[in-house]
Protein backbone atom coordinates (compact mmCIF):
# COMPACT_ATOMS: atom_id res chain seq x y z
CA UNK A 1 0.00 0.00 0.00
CA UNK A 2 1.44 3.33 -1.06
CA UNK A 3 1.42 6.24 1.36
CA UNK A 4 1.89 8.73 -1.47
CA UNK A 5 -1.19 10.67 -2.50
CA UNK A 6 -1.05 10.68 -6.29
CA UNK A 7 -2.96 13.62 -7.77
CA UNK A 8 -4.05 13.02 -11.34
CA UNK A 9 -6.91 15.53 -11.61
CA UNK A 10 -5.91 19.14 -10.87
CA UNK A 11 -9.57 20.00 -10.24
CA UNK A 12 -9.57 17.65 -7.23
CA UNK A 13 -6.45 19.13 -5.63
CA UNK A 14 -7.00 22.09 -3.31
CA UNK A 15 -3.43 23.38 -2.90
CA UNK A 16 -4.28 25.75 -0.07
CA UNK A 17 -6.12 23.13 1.97
CA UNK A 18 -3.86 20.15 1.20
CA UNK A 19 -0.50 21.92 1.46
CA UNK A 20 -0.58 25.40 2.99
CA UNK A 21 -3.12 24.57 5.72
CA UNK A 22 -1.90 21.01 6.42
CA UNK A 23 -1.17 20.06 10.02
CA UNK A 24 1.90 18.04 8.99
CA UNK A 25 4.77 19.07 6.79
CA UNK A 26 4.11 18.30 3.12
CA UNK A 27 6.52 16.94 0.51
CA UNK A 28 5.45 17.41 -3.10
CA UNK A 29 7.20 15.20 -5.62
CA UNK A 30 6.98 16.57 -9.16
CA UNK A 31 7.58 14.02 -11.91
CA UNK A 32 6.82 13.22 -15.54
CA UNK A 33 6.17 9.99 -17.42
CA UNK A 34 8.90 10.89 -19.92
CA UNK A 35 11.50 11.62 -17.21
CA UNK A 36 14.19 8.95 -16.80
CA UNK A 37 15.64 10.30 -13.52
CA UNK A 38 12.10 10.33 -12.07
CA UNK A 39 12.08 6.55 -12.31
CA UNK A 40 15.23 6.49 -10.16
CA UNK A 41 13.85 8.88 -7.52
CA UNK A 42 10.39 7.31 -7.18
CA UNK A 43 11.46 4.38 -4.94
CA UNK A 44 13.15 6.79 -2.51
CA UNK A 45 10.03 8.95 -2.36
CA UNK A 46 7.94 5.81 -1.72
CA UNK A 47 10.34 4.88 1.09
CA UNK A 48 10.01 8.37 2.61
CA UNK A 49 6.21 8.25 2.40
CA UNK A 50 6.21 4.94 4.27
CA UNK A 51 8.83 5.76 6.90
CA UNK A 52 7.93 9.40 7.60
CA UNK A 53 4.13 9.06 7.40
CA UNK A 54 3.70 10.09 11.04
CA UNK A 55 5.41 13.45 10.35
CA UNK A 56 4.95 14.05 6.65
CA UNK A 57 2.27 13.99 3.96
CA UNK A 58 3.59 13.14 0.48
CA UNK A 59 1.96 14.17 -2.79
CA UNK A 60 3.01 13.00 -6.25
CA UNK A 61 2.10 15.42 -9.06
CA UNK A 62 2.67 14.80 -12.74
CA UNK A 63 3.94 18.12 -14.11
CA UNK A 64 2.17 18.06 -17.47
CA UNK A 65 -1.24 17.75 -15.78
CA UNK A 66 -0.58 20.48 -13.17
CA UNK A 67 0.91 23.57 -14.86
CA UNK A 68 -0.59 25.97 -12.30
CA UNK A 69 0.88 24.11 -9.33
CA UNK A 70 4.22 23.75 -11.16
CA UNK A 71 4.30 27.52 -11.65
CA UNK A 72 3.19 28.23 -8.06
CA UNK A 73 5.98 26.01 -6.71
CA UNK A 74 8.54 27.43 -9.17
CA UNK A 75 9.45 24.02 -10.57
CA UNK A 76 11.85 24.35 -13.49
CA UNK A 77 12.84 20.72 -14.00
CA UNK A 78 11.95 17.20 -12.95
CA UNK A 79 12.26 15.34 -10.76
CA UNK A 80 11.64 18.08 -8.23
CA UNK A 81 10.84 18.13 -4.52
CA UNK A 82 9.28 20.89 -2.45
CA UNK A 83 9.02 20.56 1.32
CA UNK A 84 6.39 22.79 2.90
CA UNK A 85 5.85 23.72 6.52
CA UNK A 86 2.65 25.71 6.46
CA UNK A 87 2.91 28.36 3.77
CA UNK A 88 6.70 28.21 3.55
CA UNK A 89 8.88 26.13 1.26
CA UNK A 90 11.61 25.11 3.71
CA UNK A 91 13.53 22.89 1.29
CA UNK A 92 13.67 22.63 -2.47
CA UNK A 93 15.51 20.19 -4.73
CA UNK A 94 15.54 19.60 -8.47
CA UNK A 95 17.20 16.67 -10.18
CA UNK A 96 17.87 13.12 -9.09
CA UNK A 97 18.48 12.55 -5.39
CA UNK A 98 19.44 9.36 -3.59
CA UNK A 99 17.62 7.92 -0.60
CA UNK A 100 20.33 8.91 1.90
CA UNK A 101 20.48 12.50 0.64
CA UNK A 102 16.68 12.74 0.68
CA UNK A 103 16.57 11.33 4.21
CA UNK A 104 19.21 13.84 5.37
CA UNK A 105 17.30 16.70 3.73
CA UNK A 106 14.11 15.74 5.55
CA UNK A 107 15.80 15.06 8.88
CA UNK A 108 17.09 18.65 8.87
CA UNK A 109 13.48 19.89 8.97
CA UNK A 110 11.42 17.18 10.65
CA UNK A 111 11.82 16.45 14.32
Amino acid sequence: MSHIVSISDPQQFDFNQEVLEAEKSVLIYFWATWCGPCKLVSPSVEWVAENYRDRLKVFKLEVDAHPDTVAKCQVEGVPALRLYKGEDIVESHEGAIGKQALQAMLDNHLS
